[in-house]
């Protein structure tokens, strides 16, 4: 009986998953991703919540089989991250993490306040697609400026006393991408420019989406000042997508990297207003 409740299990798990991959139609969906967390105002406090979302995206990548690898991290001062961005490699990747971009609130007492008080948290979640082989980003030389300074990062005494580190600025849109984590400025320029290509293949992705009305007023929810979700650990245990109404009241096990029903009830919204 065990037996066949196991393989009920892999069955489900693999129906659940063609379902899953049915909802992931746009041509950028089969690409990896690059996911970049941002801690919000509130310090100590933001900067943990920031960490807790690190972790909760890393186990959730173990779990599908897909690498991860960091580009750049800038830690907090007493704990935590202020930001870190970093790469996730695999099938659908992006498709399925897509609509993990936006604000992400936490509530809970603090472990910080010796009051016991209860704290709300924010920090913001972005996604944008690798731009592979297939895809041509062009990228004019006069449009950007690239500046070295000396990495404050992991990696040693080597990585420490030279001027490794890399800060891409492009012009035309204001973005900004850096890294500091490789050995060589070499490696960090070419993760940059990486960074880089993959957040202006977004930029025309969004503007592509943006043209549709459904999701163009969806798009205004993933702002700074409207959260996507709400992590609830005091005085109750409820994590909401705001979006989706798509609940659970285990945010232990979400925060463990259970985001399949928040992810595949975002991926048939989106489908259902397509």
């Amino acid at each position: 009986m065990e037996e066949i409740n196991t393989i009920n299990q892999k069955l489900e798990t693999q129906i659940t998953n063609l379902k899953t991959q049915t909802l992931l139609k746009e041509e950028e969906d089969p690409l990896s991703a690059i996911i970049t967390i941002n801690a919000g105002a509130g310090g100590t406090e933001s900067c943990d919540w920031a960490l807790m979302l690190q972790r909760m995206y890393f186990m959730y990548c173990e779990a599908k089989g897909f690498t991860v690898s960091i580009f750049d991290e800038l830690a907090g001062e007493e704990t935590g991250i202020k930001n870190i961005s970093f790469e996730v490699r695999g099938d659908y990747a992006y498709g399925l993490l897509k609509g993990e971009a936006g604000v992400h609130r936490l509530i809970r007492i603090s472990p910080f306040d010796s009051n016991a008080r209860r704290h709300t948290s924010f920090a913001s979640v972005d996604v944008t697609p690798i731009v592979d082989d297939t895809i041509v980003i062009d990228i004019n030389p006069s449009d950007i400026r690239i500046d070295t300074y000396r990495s404050t990062g992991a990696g040693g005494q080597h990585i420490n006393t030279t001027d490794s580190a890399v800060r891409i600025t492009h012009f035309p849109t204001g973005i900004v991408v850096q890294c500091q984590n490789e050995r060589s400025q070499h490696q960090n320029k070419d993760q940059a420019f990486k960074l880089l290509r993959s957040k202006l293949y977004e930029r025309e992705i969004q503007e592509r989406l943006s043209k549709k009305k459904a999701l163009d007023a969806l798009k205004t929810q993933i702002g700074w000042s409207s959260q996507i979700r709400t992590y609830t650990l005091h005085p109750y245990k409820l994590v909401k997508d705001h979006r989706t109404s798509c609940e659970s009241s285990n945010p232990e096990a979400v925060l463990n990297g259970k985001l399949d029903d928040f992810i595949d009830s975002y991926l048939n919204f989106i489908h259902s207003i397509d």
